[in-house]
């Protein structure tokens, strides 16, 4: 809880309790810390000066619930996010795509598209990955964020440089049109990428992927639900698939039989 507000436990259950029950997100698969930066955000934003207050706010105002769930949805994303990460994502397609016809590469979750473009567009952009062969699904539990992955069109802000965010790419404007401060994903790029809804903790395992990238997910994850993750990640990969989580992150004890480590620098693992 955030020590500077006098709120109880039992308020901060209470909101909690709201959220999931009305607002429909499950607030029991994420920490209290994540969950709590969160709402506090939303609560500056409406001057709430206590849990109560902010749960009085959300009950009279559906556009108030709305901002919430798009707040809560983790968002954190960009084009090529950890630069150094994506040296070890360019090893494995080259090696997937000089052993395989079909590359078949999971972003889950995708939030706004960029991580499953950055992928289209590395494997356009290097000459050692067989772009032919590869095919991008990113996922998310949020429609809004998945409605703007298929728009394909970002803007850079005060906190978002686009052009920054691809200058991993040797010329860019072949993969992403820029108009001002808008950034259009071209055709060529989408052509290899599709989107649809998935929730990775309850979720069916997908089928058949040769790369799974789960980064940066895991941060925001109550332990105890971090292994139904990695058991859906493990069931959908293809015999000898990868997985590439964040690079602050790390495998839960119960599931390091099932990978074994290829790049722990990059955090890419290899299915046992």
């Amino acid at each position: 809880m955030t020590d500077s507000r006098q709120d109880s436990r039992a308020a901060f259950d209470r909101l909690l309790d709201y959220i999931q029950s009305d607002v429909g997100f499950e607030t029991g698969f994420y920490n209290d810390a994540y969950l709590d930066r969160r709402i506090t955000a939303r609560m500056r934003r409406t001057d709430a000066d206590s849990y109560d207050e902010y749960l009085d706010q959300l009950r009279g105002s559906d556009a108030e619930e709305a901002d919430l769930l798009d707040s809560l949805s983790i968002n954190v994303t960009g084009f090529f996010r950890n630069p150094d990460a994506w040296e070890g994502i360019r090893s494995v397609l080259r090696t997937l795509t000089a052993e395989r016809r079909s590359v078949r590469v999971w972003s889950a979750p995708c939030a706004d598209g960029r991580e499953p473009y950055s992928v289209g567009m590395l494997a356009l952009d290097d000459d050692e990955i067989e772009s032919r062969r590869v095919s991008v699904l990113g996922t998310d539990i949020s429609d809004d964020a998945l409605a703007v992955a298929r728009e394909g069109v970002y803007e850079t802000s005060q906190t978002t440089d686009i052009a920054e965010e691809l200058e991993p790419l040797a010329d860019s404007a072949r993969y992403v049109e820029q108009d001002g401060d808008n950034f259009r994903v071209r055709d060529e790029v989408k052509s290899l990428v599709e989107f649809e809804n998935h929730d990775l903790i309850r979720g069916e395992p997908k089928r058949d992927f040769d790369l799974v990238l789960c980064r940066n997910l895991l941060i925001y994850i109550d332990s105890e639900y971090k292994v139904p993750i990695f058991e859906t990640i493990e069931g959908s990969l293809r015999e000898d698939g990868y997985l590439v989580i964040g690079m602050t992150e790390t495998l839960p004890h119960e599931c390091r039989e099932a990978f074994s480590a290829v790049d722990k620098r990059h955090r890419i693992y290899r299915k046992a």
